[in-house]
């Protein structure tokens, strides 16, 4: 049986184990050697290759789940996305990125890129015709991230990638807010498929990660870069990232089933001004999302009232976490613009819309009246 008509709990379960032919255990074993065999062996395997048995198993797994040919694992979703970047674009090249991304991805562009004499254009907006606006004669790629980090936007992915085909223009996504349960961007025509791990695969707050994953020739190409650069990741952590894997559906499922309970929750009560979901009807891309995911997710975003400050209200929360991450099982709460954004200029964050006051808020799998008698007491002690 084809490893995509699988079901996604038996995919996460068991594509990309390793049997322990040895003693029989139930788990994968884990190979910490950093010197292998290289006579008379099909692989050379080296650790800054990729190729380890935890790393080649591991993306499997993630292959799998994404509906691509075969993945890579690196030490951060930064790692994974310059990565990827750097094996398809060269002096000379343009690439169109969404204007609406996770902050250090904005910042390793403007900052890397006039280095290497690459060219970029951040799109206006995150309409089809934005993205058709940026395009140019030497454009080579068009990354996108959908839903947008911290402010949940929802890009046409199909659209997209139809525009690019047509163009002949490589495509990419960050699909952490997504995951992999919520979002399938091949199935919509996009190339590559990037995660930072540390998030929803990973799920504890306790690993560093991220992957990419697409065709063998595209992958072949980061590779080529990737062996260069060594941005690999050790076994150990593979492993813990594998074992995290078996529940991501478990997981990721429950956590958006709560998100969409406290975003319209959060959008009835009168202290908060704004919230930013694309689960809600109010939000202006719901049907959008609707079309090309499985599930609205389990990030949100939402603004307080002016008057009050959304510092010390984190501050008083007691249950959720202030946390600078994301996506693990518990529920954690940042200001993107100390955070995730905090490298961005405040001129910047005020052309994408965020707001000093904005708050971040990663649902995890808590009792939802938990949750909500925690903001509540937090209102209440302003």
């Amino acid at each position: 049986m084809s490893k995509t008509k699988l079901g996604l709990n038996t995919i996460c379960a068991h594509v990309g184990e390793i049997k322990d032919e040895q003693f029989k255990g139930a788990v994968s074993p884990i190979y910490l050697s950093s010197s292998y065999e290289y006579l008379d062996v099909d692989i050379k395997r080296y650790p800054r290759y990729f190729n380890t048995p935890n790393q080649e198993y591991l993306a499997k797994k993630i292959a799998a789940l994404e509906h691509k040919e075969t993945a890579m694992i690196f030490g951060s979703g930064m790692a994974a996305i310059s990565h990827m970047f750097l094996a398809f674009l060269k002096a000379g090249d343009h690439i169109v990125v969404q204007n609406t991304i996770y902050g250090g991805t904005t910042n390793f562009i403007r900052e890397e890129f006039p280095k290497l004499d690459i060219e970029f254009t951040f799109t206006n907006g995150y309409s089809k015709a934005d993205f058709e606006a940026a395009i140019q004669p030497n454009t080579k790629l068009i990354h996108i991230e959908t839903p947008s980090n911290p402010l949940l936007t929802v890009t046409d992915i199909k659209a997209v990638a139809k525009l690019a085909k047509r163009k002949k223009i490589i495509t990419s996504i960050d699909n952490t807010f997504a995951s992999s349960v919520n979002q399938t961007p091949a199935d919509f025509g996009i190339d590559l498929i990037m995660h930072s791990a540390t998030k929803y695969y990973g799920g504890h707050s306790d690993i560093c990660a991220g992957a990419v994953a697409g065709s063998k020739e595209h992958m072949d190409k980061i590779w080529n870069v990737s062996k260069n650069l060594g941005g690999s990741l050790s076994d150990f952590t593979i492993w813990m990232l594998e074992r995290s894997m078996k529940t991501l559906g478990l997981r990721v499922k429950a956590q958006t089933k709560n998100a969409l309970k406290m975003a319209k929750w959060l959008q009835k009560q009168d202290f908060v001004k704004h919230v930013y979901y694309p689960g809600l009807k109010s939000h202006p891309e719901y049907e959008l999302a609707k079309m090309q995911m499985k599930g609205f997710g389990a990030m949100l975003s939402f603004e307080l009232q002016d008057e009050l400050d959304a510092v010390i209200f984190q501050k008083k929360l007691k249950l959720i976490k202030a946390s600078m991450s994301l996506a693990g099982v518990e529920s954690t709460v940042l200001n993107p613009a100390q955070t995730s954004h905090s490298l961005l200029t405040q001129a910047q964050r005020d052309a994408l819309g965020i707001s000093d006051g904005l708050i971040r808020f990663s649902v995890g799998i808590e009792a939802v009246k938990d949750l909500k008698q925690d903001i509540k007491q937090a209102i209440k002690s302003l």
